[in-house]
């Protein structure tokens, strides 16, 4: 079986299951608690903030822990746009994660805060010069993603962040996509904050990052006991922490090479459906995109069924985004690059690792030709 759908989920690797083991049994105590037990579990959770640390560049003080992408997302718009703002304006784009689009409704709805959702071109990339015409002086945060879950484009989130900053406004990126493959430190980026997923990178579901520069305020989402350095209260899952410190270390290690490998193998698999499918077409860009991401659309033929004829050839993909799976919706991603609902309706989304070699290439493309062979003749 080829499991191409990466950008959905990751298995959790063997070494980070037994770097977690130990806090799942001996040591279990609560990090906060002022004995034996307690600080045993506190040095872990210690040395897995310094370890992201680490790997983002940045203090220890910086790394908050969350429970993935979307509870990331949901601190960064939210926390930094009521703690101290400049104004109630926030800027997005058109293809974010809904836990970023979901966050600035909030903030139109409840706190009436002004929302400006920029246009993407056709490949799906932000205008720097758009951004720039959209802010004002009472902007306080501007949130685009480093690299889309559906298309695979990757923003030049650096230049973005750097107009954002011209006018005194926060920048977040939501970078869950981008981690496995580039770097995605607060200075490398050049953001304020960057949420990220443990479940992308090889750790558990339910694990994840949220780097927030020091010095930008930030209101926690969750009130008690003043965990996390106030900015997240609960008591700390420090497997969890464990875990997506290991496996983001493990990632960093081996990121060039695994990016070289799979960016090869990523254009021989778009060129390959391209030559193989009549009127099939990739979405996103073909220059600023993420390794190991293809992604098209095929007018006239139900994504959804040949998603099923795919896995009857043992390949497993998926329509787009795991979140919006089972939507009648046609994928608002899609929608905004300017393609009509019923050809948005048509995407196939194969998302893989360094794993899948460049003989594996051709069978992958055969499965892709023959289910979308298939669907057709069915209808």
């Amino acid at each position: 079986m080829f499991y191409l759908d990466r950008a959905a989920t990751t298995p959790v690797r063997r070494e980070v299951l037994e770097a977690m083991w130990p806090y799942l049994t001996g040591t279990f105590g609560n990090p906060s608690s002022t004995h034996g037990v307690g600080d045993a579990a506190a040095r872990g959770l210690a040395d897995a903030r310094a370890a992201v640390a680490a790997v983002l560049g940045c203090r220890p003080a910086e790394v908050v822990f969350t429970t993935g992408g979307t509870e990331g997302a949901n601190t960064a718009v939210k926390g930094i746009a009521l703690a101290a703002p400049r104004g109630r304006h926030v800027v997005t784009s058109a293809i974010e994660h809904e836990a970023v689009l979901e966050s600035c409704r909030y903030l139109e709805r409840f706190h009436g805060f002004d929302v400006t959702v920029l246009p993407v071109d056709a490949e799906g990339l932000v205008d720097p010069s758009v951004l720039a015409g959209a802010l004002r002086p009472d902007t306080t945060l501007v949130s685009i993603a480093h690299a889309d879950n559906e298309i695979g484009t990757v923003q030049d989130v650096r230049a973005l962040a750097a107009v954002a900053h011209e006018v005194g406004a926060r920048f977040h990126t939501d970078a869950v996509q981008s981690a496995p493959w580039l770097p995605v430190g607060l200075d490398v980026l050049g953001v304020d904050a960057v949420s990220l997923s443990g479940h992308k990178l090889g750790a558990p579901k339910g694990t994840g990052v949220l780097a927030v520069r020091a010095g930008v305020p930030l209101e926690p989402l969750l009130h008690g006991g003043g965990q996390e350095r106030g900015r997240r209260s609960g008591t700390e899952d420090v497997a969890g922490a464990v875990a997506v410190a290991t496996a983001f270390a493990l990632v960093a290690g081996v990121q060039d090479a695994s990016a070289s490998i799979a960016t090869a193998t990523r254009d021989a698999v778009l060129d390959g459906v391209l030559a193989a499918v009549p009127d099939a077409f990739v979405t996103g860009s073909r220059t600023s995109r993420l390794p190991g991401h293809a992604s098209f659309c095929f007018p006239g033929v139900n994504g959804e069924a040949v998603l099923v004829e795919l896995e009857q050839r043992d390949v497993v993909s998926s329509a787009g985004s795991a979140c919006a799976a089972g939507s009648t919706e046609a994928s608002h991603v899609l929608t905004a690059l300017g393609l009509p609902e019923d050809v948005a309706r048509t995407a196939l989304r194969l998302s893989f690792d360094g794993s899948l070699t460049a003989s594996d290439v051709p069978v992958v493309v055969r499965a892709v030709r023959d289910a979308v062979a298939a669907v057709r003749t069915l209808a």
